[in-house]
């Protein structure tokens, strides 16, 4: 198998300046994903993957609610799904969501990161690692800091950081510690993070 250096790189998505959206949301989340996914258009060229902290104990109806919201077909990720344009994957309870370099999610039970699986950290770290500059992570209201650190692996590759702002997130923890880390590109109220997403990703490439 390739080690993720020459020519494993995953499938670039035509149309799409950036090539997949990682959100991630813990309390208050359902409300200010509903708000974002509700903005996106149905032919949002780049795929779209979300961490949500849930109840372990319970199962999700996210999907089923976010798809009342958004006019993107939404499903709870599975092993092996494979990222596609105008898609949400969202990660189900009690499961990291990790993004492979050839474009395919796996779930993991590996152990708790910081309190919390899934975790955001995780999500935006595999993110970071497979898509590098053609990737954006998007951190809305939430306790805890989970997103920090994947926040500068985003950078670190190359992509962009946008963080809701501390005005309109219900539970500042999340949005702020990524704030602190000093990589965030944009720090926009929740009702601007959607438009800026569409601005971004369908902005076609100069070259």
């Amino acid at each position: 198998m390739p080690n993720g250096l020459q020519g494993d790189s995953p499938p670039h998505f035509a149309a799409a300046a950036f090539d997949v959206v990682a959100l991630a949301a813990s309390a208050g989340g359902l409300t200010a994903l509903s708000t974002l996914l509700a903005c996106l258009p149905a032919g949002f060229p780049a795929a779209v993957v979300l961490v949500q902290h849930l109840d372990p104990r319970h199962r999700s109806l996210m999907a089923e609610i976010l798809t009342r919201r958004t006019s993107l077909p939404v499903k709870q990720a599975e092993e092996g799904d494979r990222l596609r344009p105008a898609m949400v994957f969202v990660a189900p309870p009690n499961r990291h969501l990790l993004v492979n370099p050839d474009g395919t999610l796996s779930l993991s039970q590996s152990e708790l990161v910081h309190f919390v699986r899934p975790s955001a950290d995780l999500l935006f770290e595999s993110v970071a690692a497979s898509y590098k500059g053609r990737a954006i992570a998007v951190v809305l209201t939430g306790s805890g800091s989970d997103g920090a650190m994947g926040v500068r692996a985003i950078k670190k590759m190359g992509g962009t950081v946008i963080v809701q702002d501390e005005k309109t997130a219900e539970f500042f923890g999340m949005p702020g510690a990524a704030i602190q880390t000093g990589h965030a590109d944009f720090i926009l109220p929740l009702n601007e993070i959607g438009s800026a997403l569409v601005t971004l990703v369908m902005k076609m490439e100069s070259e």
